[in-house]
């Protein structure tokens, strides 16, 4: 569908169309249709971060995430689902070669969900554990073959130590628990498994992951992507998402007000001083947040050419740049969305979807600003991080 030579930007940019046409199915199916993922796959996104063995394109991070802000700017749910699925291979890449081999072995173009809160059971047997558990909220789970779970894991030294295991779509089920407000088409299902046995090269340890000392930290030395740990580029989709709201909540409200005529008194509301003030406010909003966040991911290519390990207070920044910017992109869309008109509450009308796809992006445990400010005033202080506030 398309050559090398394309931008992947441009490549997106060319699907966008129908993605958006599939906006309202997406809400009415309560999961990424599939033909929205085929469309995403036929650009090659969904390998921004595999590695290059297996065909990826070991994508910087700032290229990544204006992809998906463009994306959401047609379908958030798209976006937030389809960000996912790609960003695991990040994680995946620094697991043991035989469990790289086992996703991409066969089928490079295998993607993957997760639900990494440490819901799971686990009991420590000869070569691995049995593991159980419900794990919600696993964005496009119905289109990954595998999913990436979290527990807590009994360690001699250390006690409890937050871990991931990777486990294949034959040992779980999936639940339909997603009927929800905002974000209604990312299909964030529950993930449900019985006591399946996972075998010790398909278990990292956080620690592990975040400090590159996991089974494939030094796989591969010469890429430019895997320095960057991990968790903050899978952040950094949530608030690319909602910078895509955002961006396109302007457009429709600047489309809709110009031609707005109020019903009452046939003014022309685009004319009107206040419907100017708003829009220039959300807009410069929404570009500052933009501009932040832009300088953030930049850091992460910098970091990650450069091959320098962030230190804490760094760190403590690249966890918590994304939440404000998303704060900054809901006010925005607030802004708009309260001058749009009783029209805009329908059930069909884009802006209420949009409303309420901003504010889901402000939900997640990682956008959570009251945690972010916590995390970084307490660097900012020289303060110890608090576990508690991961």
């Amino acid at each position: 569908m398309f050559d090398d030579t394309t931008p992947m930007i441009e490549r997106v940019r060319a699907v966008l169309p129908q993605i958006a046409a599939n906006a309202s199915k997406a809400e009415e199916m309560r999961q990424v249709p599939q033909e929205n993922i085929d469309l995403l796959k036929g650009t090659g996104l969904h390998r921004a971060f595999q590695p290059k063995d297996y065909g990826g394109l070991e994508m910087a991070v700032p290229d990544f995430e204006n992809c998906i802000a463009l994306i959401a700017t047609a379908c958030g749910s798209t976006a937030w689902a389809f960000s996912l699925l790609a960003e695991h291979a990040h994680q995946i890449a620094l697991y043991s070669k035989q469990m790289q081999e086992e996703i991409w072995g066969d089928d490079p173009d295998t993607v993957v969900s997760s639900s990494i809160a440490p819901y799971g059971k686990s009991q420590e047997v000869e070569g691995g554990i049995r593991f159980s558990g419900e794990f919600g909220w696993s964005s496009g789970c119905d289109h990954g073959q595998w999913a990436i779970l979290g527990f807590l894991r009994d360690d001699a030294e250390m006690g409890k130590v937050y871990s991931f295991a990777i486990v294949p779509r034959a040992d779980y089920e999936i639940k339909d628990t997603w009927y929800t407000a905002g974000m209604r088409g990312t299909g964030s299902k529950t993930i449900v498994v019985k006591d399946a046995f996972v075998p010790e090269h398909r278990i990292e340890s956080v620690p592990a992951l975040m400090t590159l000392t996991s089974a494939g930290g030094d796989l591969y030395p010469d890429s430019t992507t895997y320095h960057v740990p991990f968790i903050y580029v899978f952040a950094s989709c949530f608030s690319a998402v909602s910078l895509g709201v955002a961006e396109r909540m302007i457009q429709l409200y600047t489309e809709r007000t110009q031609n707005r005529v109020r019903a009452y008194t046939g003014a022309k509301v685009g004319q009107s001083i206040p419907a100017c003030m708003r829009l220039a406010e959300s807009t410069h909003q929404v570009a500052a947040g933009r501009a932040f966040l832009e300088k953030t991911w930049e850091d992460m290519r910098d970091h990650a050419e450069r091959r320098v390990f962030p230190d804490e207070t760094k760190m403590a920044f690249w966890r918590t740049n994304q939440a404000y910017a998303v704060k900054m992109f809901v006010a925005a869309v607030d802004r708009l969305f309260e001058a749009s008109g009783g029209s805009s509450w329908f059930d069909d009308a884009e802006g209420q979807r949009l409303f309420r796809d901003a504010h889901m992006t402000a939900a997640h445990a990682y956008t959570d600003y009251d945690i972010c400010a916590q995390i970084l005033g307490r660097a900012l202080m020289g303060l110890e991080p608090d576990p508690s506030l991961f």
